[in-house]
């Protein structure tokens, strides 16, 4: 019997419904022929890996047999590390902070304890750790929890002071409890405070060491239940630390000393030592120090031992960065850290800690940071972390993802990158080596692209679920920088970060880079292997200005607002003046008005490097362009941007206009404001300037709305005098009051409708909004004035470019010909023609001509993302230029350009049938349309409740279809060209705007976005890499033998000096414990059924166990087989020896005197 399947029901019922909503019923049926493979089976959504530094770490723990460390977070998230490649993520359901983990060494399974007084067993033999126990306590607070090596008894110490015993097999209490009443002296008449420390004696694990708060500690006798020996000390303990043979332990205070005790000698410490402490001449105790928070103390067999600790600095230390301690014989080496510690663990070679521990390194976990001393080699060098975790060296403001690139692109990124690597690590192995890598199937090359607050760029290799860091781009290397605040440019349109990267376009087949930053500025950088020093760098400065007074565009419902005209705006000769006044931003919101020595105008918001600038093999820049301030208005942040190789242009656009340059001949093409793209009465072709005259090192400059009758005015160059005279400055008062008071009026009109605008729109595409993190909403805070910000809040902006082949016009017998699809934020789509020189040389000589084609279509919303597809529906990509090496000789340069070749242009339109469906998506609706006629063909409303974040065109299985994320959590799937909605899952919520500035789609099935300042979650929507997932999946534990226990000793063995056993199921077993009260804590079992919960525990912890138990019974039988043989071999002895003293007395004598 056929499987009926409910998804194929519900495409039909799309599709025809999808079909039904087309405006041309006759264009909808023979686009109906249009094959589409692509169905809701090839769909499933599931996260992959998360990659980065875990953000908000609280506790480290690491297995010294399995080299895996395990890193908890104060978001209840817990990341495991191994060798480079081997990282995993998994999540506490509750959120609660990790505030222990505790390794069963060698047997794959970890023990997290939470802040919600919660126990947990992760079981890692599988590729995904689930949790297989719970145990919530009901009565008492967690405070410090103790797991012997080889042991299946767990203690957990409290806020009320009492130690409880958990079996980790079964996850149950034991009945026997070690409660603070009988630890502490009966003569106490105050509590002690928590437990903040246990262990076991190495060499008697019959002898507890329990550490209060308050400063005492007891050595506890297990078998007998009383205290052996009580420490007392007035500072409060923070840590405690044995000494391998069980005689010594040492604690670390509050005061920033640190006691060492015998054990037999409870009296007074043996020794007291503040290691920060000033000594005073008069032989007094030293000075307080701030608390040491842990010491450890390891022990070496051929020299001193290791006494490592965090804190204990001088309270005269202010603003000292956090430091770790190594005290190593009479040497002390103080290593400041970049960030505060939050814990460290001590690396030895032995699992066992009656032996000496021989420690080769020390892994430290710092707030955004995880460092790995190397304690083997002079001057304590730090390993070269493998992993990720530098993503947030400066905050990521923007990312992009690409998959299946060119597959020379990542040798070629490393090559370069391999050169900007730091010197002065540890030439060991990274000691952190467990784990083994996935075996999946998926090898295209991936790449990911981080823009960063500081203005660098990230390049990494995210191929095969990895992520490893392949080069890096500093930006600001261009632009001067200020020594001091005093020299700080007051022309910034941001209070910090004034490099941060706003956006960026990247063709990786030609290599062209493109980027905007949030201080009004594009570099554009060509890729070379070949160092080179620029000279001068080229620039070019662009003068956009937008007035109020401009007619609205039109809206998605085709409506016009009027407004009230204004006067016309100053020309930038008339701008100029000596003295006039200038607007400021202030707080509160209001406008203050003061003099100046004069508007800010024809002004960079940054500095161009004036000095030679070396450029290292890697991206080197090729031009930048700056946004200048008009009559003392900052200029707008840069909305979108594109690229395109082939035809050698760079487009970006703001809230007041586009600007097209072409970046060969360093010229600036074509600056409209929005408006101007709706205006028919604006002629069809724009002529710009000759590049060839009248260049200046300074560049062009050129003003969006000069007027019809300043075409000669448009590109001019700021070094051209002005021959009208300048007006007088009471003139210019008068009209800049005239104007500020028209910007009064047009606020008071309009702020009600703009500021419910806003706060229905949470995300608006030309506008940064404040993040969660402090530091990632830096660069966003503008200085413009809050009149301005409002206006800009409802202005039509430029927000999505699309370079492609296409039909400029509605002709049946067109051609397809280079154009430029804009978006705008108002949902409308307009066309550009481009006009491109035939021939390498005439394209550097002759300009490129641009004619307007007027609106194609308006959508609800703003427009996100536009794509071409062909006649059979497979998508047209833009063209390029294959890349070369700009400094390479001729000879190789005219040997890359002979293989050159440019992309089949789409067949033209014949007999009057549409060749072409171009794709258009908003905010709120998809819509296809047949071109060149222009037709609407499909449309789809995505969303009416909420709005698209982030829209992408992908490839998924061969066939195409648009990727959605919407604000409320949704990721949606629509089919190509039908628009049939292919999945719709509720994914994740916009919680953080992080979110959704850097949520990206890309091919085959792959997404990502930061789902923290410092982690990036990768997720897929593919069915396919869902089924492979496990295989691709790295492994964290992997069979190895656990070390031998350390030999007694002959000695030892004979006078029983070595290491005292202690069979705990005795003392802790319910037959003689007990059971534990019931209302004490809660058994939670893990997920999935008890039989797999039952098999899964006893493969983790059980089998182990038993099989130990099974190894010890046979050592112990063997053992006794061996005394059995060495008695007879004794008793042979015996006999040989009386047999031949029998032989020698009965020898000489005859028979008969026998």
């Amino acid at each position: 019997m056929k499987k009926f399947n409910i998804r194929k029901v519900l495409d039909g019922l799309t599709a025809v419904s999808s079909s039904s909503s087309a405006a041309q019923t006759g264009a909808a049926k023979e686009n109906d022929a249009v094959p589409e493979s692509l169905q809701s089976e090839h769909f499933q959504l599931c996260k992959t890996v998360r990659h980065g530094f875990p953000h908000r770490p609280s506790s480290m723990a690491f297995d010294p047999v399995q080299k895996i460390l395990a890193v908890g977070t104060l978001n209840g998230a817990l990341r495991l590390f191994g060798r480079a490649g081997v990282e995993c993520y998994c999540q506490h359901d509750s959120g609660a902070a990790v505030i222990q983990l505790q390794f069963l060494i060698n047997e794959g399974a970890l023990v997290s304890a939470l802040a919600d007084d919660s126990l947990h067993l992760w079981n890692l033999r599988q590729k995904i750790p689930a949790i297989l126990h719970s145990l919530k306590f009901n009565r008492e607070r967690i405070t410090y929890c103790h797991l012997p090596f080889q042991s299946k008894w767990l203690y957990i110490g409290t806020e009320r002071g009492n130690i409880h015993i958990v079996n980790v097999e079964s996850f149950t209490l034991s009945g026997y409890v070690i409660m603070w009443n009988k630890a502490i002296e009966l003569s106490t008449k105050t509590h002690p405070g928590p437990v903040v420390h246990i262990s076991d004696n190495p060499m008697d694990e019959g002898k507890l060491l329990i550490g209060f708060e308050c400063g005492v500690v007891v050595l506890w006798d297990l078998k007998s239940k009383k205290a052996d020996y009580r420490y007392n000390y007035d500072e409060a303990i923070h840590s405690v630390a044995w000494h391998h043979e069980g005689k010594q332990f040492v604690c670390s205070h509050s005061d920033g000393t640190l006691t060492t005790w015998n054990i037999r000698t409870p009296a007074k410490p043996a020794q007291i030592i503040t290691p920060h402490g000033k000594q005073p001449k008069d032989a007094k105790k030293p000075e307080p120090c701030k608390p040491i928070l842990k010491v450890e103390y390891k022990t070496t067999r051929a020299g001193d031992p290791f006494m490592v600790l965090s804190g204990g600095l001088s309270y005269d230390t202010v603003g000292r960065r956090a430091c770790l301690t190594v005290m190593h014989g009479k040497s002390t080496a103080v290593l400041e850290m970049d960030f505060p510690i939050v814990d460290f663990l001590t690396l030895c070679e032995t699992p066992y800690p009656n032996d000496f521990q021989e420690p080769y390194a020390v892994v430290v976990l710092l707030e955004r940071d995880l460092v790995v001393i190397d304690l083997g080699q002079i001057g304590y060098p730090i390993f070269e972390t493998p992993y990720p975790l530098s993503i947030h060296e400066s905050p990521v403001t923007c990312c992009e993802y690409f998959a299946d690139c060119p597959g020379e692109l990542i040798p070629a990124l490393y090559s370069v990158g391999s050169r900007q690597k730091r010197q002065g690590y540890s030439k060991k192995d990274w000691p952190i080596s467990g784990g083994n890598w996935g075996q999946g199937t998926q090898s295209y090359p991936e790449i990911i692209i981080t823009g960063h607050a500081d203005g660098s760029i990230k390049f990494w290799d995210a191929s095969a679920l990895m992520l490893q860091v392949l080069y890096k781009l500093k930006t600001a290397k261009v632009f001067e920088r200020a020594r001091g605040k005093e020299e700080k440019a007051n022309t910034d349109i941001v209070d910090e970060d004034p490099f941060a990267i706003q956006t960026l376009c990247w063709c990786p087949e030609s290599r062209m880079l493109c980027v905007a930053g949030v201080s009004a500025h594009v570099i554009v950088y060509r890729f070379s292997k070949q160092e080179v020093t620029t000279a001068d760098v080229q620039l070019l400065e662009v003068r956009m200005q937008s007035d109020l007074s401009n007619v609205d565009s039109p809206d998605a419902a085709g409506d016009q607002t009027p407004t009230q005209p204004s006067p016309p705006p100053p020309s930038p000769q008339e701008s100029e003046p000596s003295a006039t006044i200038s607007t400021q931003a202030s707080a509160s919101g209001n406008i203050s008005i003061s003099l100046a020595d004069g508007p800010r105008d024809n002004m960079p918001c940054l500095q161009v490097r004036i000095s030679p600038l070396k450029q290292s093999p890697g991206y080197q820049v090729e031009l930048v362009v700056q946004l200048v301030w008009v009559s003392g208005e900052p200029p707008q942040q840069i909305t979108s941007l594109a690229i395109n190789s082939s035809y050698g242009l760079v487009v970006f656009g703001n809230s007041n206009g586009l600007a097209v340059v072409d970046y060969l001949q360093k010229t600036l093409l074509l600056n409209l404001g929005t408006s101007e793209l709706y205006s028919p009465s604006e002629p069809n072709q724009r002529h710009p300037c000759s590049p060839r005259k009248a260049r200046h090192p300074s560049g062009a400059q050129c003003d969006s709305n000069d007027g019809p009758n300043a075409a000669e005015e448009r590109c001019k160059s700021p070094n051209s005098g002005s021959n009208s005279p300048c007006n007088s400055d009471e003139e210019r008062k008068a009209k800049f009051i005239e104007k500020v008071k028209y910007k009064s009026r047009r606020f008071s009109k309009t702020v009600s409708n703009d500021f419910a605008r806003m706060s229905r729109k949470i995300s608006s595409p030309n506008e940064q909004k404040p993040y969660s993190d402090s530091k990632d909403n830096s660069f966003s805070r503008s200085r413009s004035s809050s009149v301005a910000s409002i206006d800009r809040e409802s202005r039509e902006a430029i927000c999505a470019f699309c370079f492609c082949e296409t039909f400029p016009r509605k002709l049946a017998d067109a051609s397809p010909s280079p154009c430029l699809l804009v978006g705008t934020t108002h949902g409308s789509v307009m066309l550009v023609g481009l006009s491109l020189p035939s021939g390498d040389q005439q394209r550097l000589l002759q300009p490129v001509g641009i004619s307007s084609s007027g609106t194609v279509a308006r959508l609800k919303g703003g427009i996100l993302t536009t794509a071409l597809l062909d006649a059979a529906g497979a998508l047209l990509p833009a063209s390029y230029q294959p890349w070369y090496d700009p400094n390479a000789s001729d000879e190789e340069k005219e040997k890359e350009k002979s293989r050159w070749r440019r992309p089949a242009s789409p067949p033209s339109s014949q007999d009057g049938h549409d060749s072409q469906f171009a794709v258009l998506c908003s905010e709120r609706q998809a819509k296809v349309l047949a071109m060149p006629s222009q037709t609407r063909v499909y449309k789809h409303n995505i969303t009416e409740s909420s709005f698209v974040l982030r829209a992408d065109v992908v490839e998924m299985a061969g066939a195409n279809c648009i990727a959605c994320f919407c604000a409320n959590g949704h990721i949606m799937m629509l089919s190509l060209p039908s628009l049939r909605p292919l999945l719709d899952v509720n994914y994740l919520p916009l919680t953080d705007m992080r979110i959704a500035r850097t949520f990206c789609f890309s091919n085959l099935g792959q997404a990502l976005y930061l789902t923290s300042p410092t982690e990036v979650q990768r997720i897929t929507y593919s069915q396919e890499t869902c089924d492979n997932l496990q295989e691709m999946l790295s492994e964290l534990f992997t069979p190895v033998e656990t070390p031998e226990a350390p030999n007694r000793g002959f000695f030892k063995g004979l006078f029983g000096g070595g290491a005292q056993s202690l069979d705990r199921e005795d003392l802790f077993g319910e037959t003689a414990s007990g059971k534990a009260s019931r209302s004490l804590a809660q058994h939670i079992p893990g997920p999935g059924n008890m039989e797999g919960m039952k098999g899964a525990a006893s493969g983790v912890v059980g089998e182990l166990a038993r099989a130990r138990i099974a190894l010890d019974e046979r050592g112990q039988k063997l053992g006794e087989l061996e005394e059995r043989t060495a008695a007879m071999m004794a008793s042979a002895d015996s006999f040989s020896k009386h047999a031949h003293d029998m032989m020698l007395k009965y020898k000489d004598k005859k028979w008969y005197q026998l």
